[in-house]
């Protein structure tokens, strides 16, 4: 992403959105600008649904003190906003503590996560006082000795599997066994296990698999106070989607069974690590039509080029960005794409078409979407897809440029978040933009 300005000027301008202007100006805007110029793909993100998002999570988790997961949206922008809204942070690599450091992040407000680190990011976590370190295996804890011998290890406690996902994928974490075959190992190698992370999965549709977890995390706590460990960190993990119903769900499994296992008494500090919670609703990502093929598929299923009269045509639409793009994701993750919709006037009595959609590659394995019902599309037409905030990440070639938004509201929300723009914010400036004639506004936008 290229930054603006001089290390004396911020380097963001944000457009703020002024009376009934939205979100949705922001996209028509930019389609506008783009059709008359390389139709570009591009992303536009609501900065508002971060912070209503912290504000919501203060409301009902707040026992509980999020630290961001960088890996779900490296966005500066994104980080900054959330580093001066008070939360702390977990990263996976140097790239991600560098950006973190480089807000001011202090060092105890930042986790080094994943269960396999490079040497050289242990030490770099070690040479910045960076001192929270999760691990689940001994190959892991003797690099940490060497590596970083103050560190205080978060033992990585495997949660029952939960979904059919989690049963396809080799499985992080250790069990209660492993957990106490760790502790000992710690012990003879001088290493301080400050306490215990665990991580249920949004796609888990039970609920309780979070009492499960709080229970088995108290056995390893206590197995930790008999080794004469001062064990004083739980992490709950990031298995939240962002949806308030899930969010209440859990709260209202959660807190319970934490009064009973960790109750405010013992002092402990409790945290949950939401990456996707925060930002995928906040980010749509606007893709062109580059090229089009029409197809029929038969009763047997099989595709053939020559349409018959009694055909009814399936539609294959190729698009300026793909799985080698913005959707690397999808790779990961067969869910992790919704479904788009196409930015055009469309009559309720148009037919809808089975159709596919394809990245620019021209490769078997840039298919983003397998098959979805549009409407009759022609190249040069956009499609939306919402929900998009979790495939950006932050200083890659590919990403599109990015135009943040934030309304007058969500705005007042920041300061009411104790947050003051040239004290906690100095990478921002406000400046005023119209996007229609009688419309004024203020957006985020910076080019990837």
């Amino acid at each position: 992403m290229r930054m603006k300005g001089t290390p004396d000027e911020p380097r963001f301008s944000v457009e703020l959105l002024e009376g009934s202007a939205a979100v949705r100006d922001v996209i028509d805007k930019h389609i506008r600008d783009q059709t008359l110029a390389l139709k570009s793909a591009f992303f536009v993100a609501d900065l508002g649904v971060v912070v209503r998002r912290q504000v919501r999570w203060r409301a009902q988790m707040d026992q509980i003190r999020p630290f961001y997961a960088v890996k779900s949206n490296s966005s500066p922008v994104v980080v900054e906003i959330l580093a001066a809204l008070g939360t702390g942070f977990v990263c996976s690599n140097k790239h991600e503590l560098d950006l973190v450091k480089g807000f001011g992040v202090p060092s105890q407000d930042i986790i080094l996560g994943g269960t396999c680190k490079q040497l050289s990011h242990i030490k770099y976590a070690a040479k910045h006082n960076i001192s929270l370190l999760v691990c689940d295996n001994e190959v892991e804890l003797r690099k940490i000795a060497r590596c970083h011998p103050k560190a205080k290890v978060l033992l990585l406690l495997r949660s029952e599997s939960c979904c059919e996902r989690e049963e396809t994928v080799i499985p992080f974490g250790s069990t209660l066994r492993d957990c106490r075959h760790l502790l000992e190992r710690a012990r003879e190698l001088s290493l301080h296990v400050t306490g215990v992370k665990f991580n249920i999965p949004s796609c888990c549709q039970d609920a309780q698999a979070f009492s499960r977890a709080v229970s088995d995390a108290r056995c390893v706590f206590d197995m930790g106070e008999e080794l004469g460990f001062e064990m004083s960190v739980l992490d709950v993990g990031g298995g939240f989607d962002g949806s308030e119903a899930q969010l209440d769900e859990v709260n209202q499994t959660l807190k319970p069974v934490l009064d009973m296992y960790f109750p405010l008494s013992t002092g402990l500090s409790i945290i949950a690590e939401p990456g996707v919670y925060y930002v995928s609703s906040a980010f749509t990502l606007a893709m062109n039509i580059i090229a089009k093929k029409s197809v029929a598929r038969d009763f047997s299923g099989q595709v053939h080029n020559a349409l018959s009269a009694n055909d009814e045509p399936e539609f294959l639409y190729y698009m300026n960005d793909g799985v080698y793009g913005s959707f690397a994701g999808k790779l990961l993750c067969e869910d992790s794409i919704s479904m788009p919709s196409a930015h055009k006037e469309v009559s309720a009595e148009e037919p809808l078409f089975s159709s596919s959609l394809w990245g620019p590659s021209a490769d078997d394995l840039d298919q983003v979407v397998e098959r979805c019902l549009l409407p009759e599309l022609s190249v040069g037409d956009w499609l939306l897809f919402g929900n998009a905030g979790a495939t950006f990440t932050n200083g890659e070639e590919h990403n599109p440029p990015v135009f943040y938004s934030i309304t007058e509201c969500d705005w007042q929300h920041v300061h009411n978040c104790g947050v003051t723009l040239d004290v906690r914010m100095r990478n921002f400036s406000l400046i005023p933009c119209c996007l229609q004639p009688n419309t004024s506004k203020v957006s985020v936008s910076t080019p990837a």
